[in-house]
């Protein structure tokens, strides 16, 4: 890589994609400040972080905590001013088993965490980065985000306001000289995942999708959507008239309901 970030944020740190995001950063001279809520994995990949010399800090926090994320963020930055920002902790949940629809209180954490998050993450570190006129801001959006999937209606409406929120974000900030990337992957091998009992296509491995973030971190695109296959149906589907998409839309299979995995 040519662009090699030193100190380095990453949110929903203890499993899946950020957890594999943590392992292909850690480096001899990086620092890496790694959150989850799950105290033992969280752990176990600030161990093999270290162990490829890495310098850590990790925390267990709850990102839906806004007061708590900002004073750990402004601690980090006072001490390491942080270049990279992956503000990737969410959860997933659908409509399977529900009979009538997803329980209201599983929606709200969906937005809380999915979209409540990223604010309370990209809204702590903003004001640093645009004070110091650098910096770079990664959300994890999703493939979801360019329709509404009936079988997951509160997942893809978190990840699509994700999508949106970003892209405009990335316009606003240019002349800053911060970059901000939205990363919308389609099928990951991940613990979130692992619940779905139907075919997932093109399904990738966290590993892989970290190099492909990686890369896409270092050039600067402004989305970073992947595997290619999924991203076009995604996309095509989004571009078509309504009545079309929305039929096809229903066939789709639904997704479990949330197990609060946090990614």
């Amino acid at each position: 890589m040519t662009y090699k970030p030193k100190n380095i944020l990453i949110t929903g740190s203890s499993s899946g994609i950020g957890a594999s995001l943590a392992v292909f950063y850690a480096a001899p001279g990086v620092f890496l400040a790694l959150t989850g809520r799950h105290a033992e994995r969280l752990s176990n990949i600030a161990m093999i972080c270290r162990d490829k010399g890495a310098i850590v800090e990790e925390a267990v926090l709850d990102v839906t905590d806004c007061q708590k994320m900002k004073q750990w963020i402004e601690k980090l930055d006072h001490n390491h001013p942080l270049d990279l920002v992956i503000a990737n902790a969410g959860i997933s949940g659908g409509t399977g088993g529900c009979g009538t629809g997803e329980p209201e209180d599983q929606v709200r954490q969906i937005f809380d965490i999915n979209l409540g998050g990223i604010l309370n993450t990209v809204h702590a570190i903003l004001p640093l980065m645009q004070a110091r006129k650098k910096g770079q801001i990664a959300l994890m959006a999703s493939l979801a985000s360019f329709s509404g999937w009936p079988g997951a209606p509160s997942y893809s409406a978190s990840k699509g306001a994700v999508r949106l929120y970003g892209e405009a974000l990335r316009s606003r900030l240019r002349t800053e000289n911060i970059k901000v990337n939205v990363i919308c992957p389609g099928f990951i091998q991940t613990p979130m995942t692992a619940v779905n009992d139907y075919a997932m296509p093109f399904m990738m491995e966290a590993d892989q999708a970290a190099d492909f973030i990686a890369r896409g971190l270092e050039k600067n695109k402004g989305r970073i959507a992947f595997p290619w296959q999924t991203y076009f149906i995604a996309g095509f589907i989004g571009i078509l008239p309504y009545w079309i998409s929305s039929g096809l839309l229903k066939k789709l299979p639904e997704k479990p309901p949330s197990s609060s995995i946090n990614s």
